[in-house]
């Protein structure tokens, strides 16, 4: 038995490329907003707390064509730590939206392939270009930058899929 070395071995092991071509991408809105102003530089005594809430959203641009706008959409939220000895989160020091978009072209995806394409590849490719917007944005606020943590965009597809088709209940 022999191995082959030539390029068709190394064809093979290769995944199939994705059938699509981002043409551009672009801050569809952005927004950074510190409410009470100098206040909260005067009363802050600690870092703030950052939550962070994401949602990707998809539409097709030309029916006929299979164009599609994909929009990533970032909110950090930062609140005073709780005062001592309390529940509820402080005033809120700082707000930070963007809707970081991309057009794309998809060539004759297979039909089962394109809402994984859409809300879980595009999002994981227009990531890093969104996470360094809210970085730098914050930081320019006057604040620690927010680093966002990578995301597992298909872990939140597929947790949406569950929340739109739930399981039946009962025995099968």
């Amino acid at each position: 038995m022999s191995a082959s070395n030539g390029p068709t071995a190394a064809q093979d092991n290769t995944p199939p490329a994705l059938p699509l071509a981002i043409n551009l991408q672009y801050t569809k809105d952005l927004s950074f907003e510190v409410p009470r102003g100098a206040a909260t530089f005067a009363s802050l005594q600690a870092p703030p707390q950052v939550g962070v809430n994401i949602d990707v959203q998809a539409s097709r641009i030309e029916e006929e064509q299979s164009i599609y706008e994909v929009t990533l959409i970032i909110r950090a939220e930062a609140t005073e730590a709780p005062a001592e000895g309390e529940q509820t989160a402080g005033p809120v020091v700082f707000i930070a939206e963007l809707s970081y978009a991309a057009i794309i072209t998809l060539e004759n995806p297979p039909q089962e392939l394109i809402e994984p394409i859409l809300l879980v590849e595009i999002p994981r490719l227009l990531f890093p270009f969104a996470r360094a917007i809210i970085s730098d944005v914050t930081r320019d606020g006057g604040f620690p930058p927010v680093v966002l943590q990578p995301i597992d965009f298909a872990a939140l597809w597929q947790a949406k899929q569950e929340q739109n088709f739930p399981e039946p209940e009962g025995e099968a």
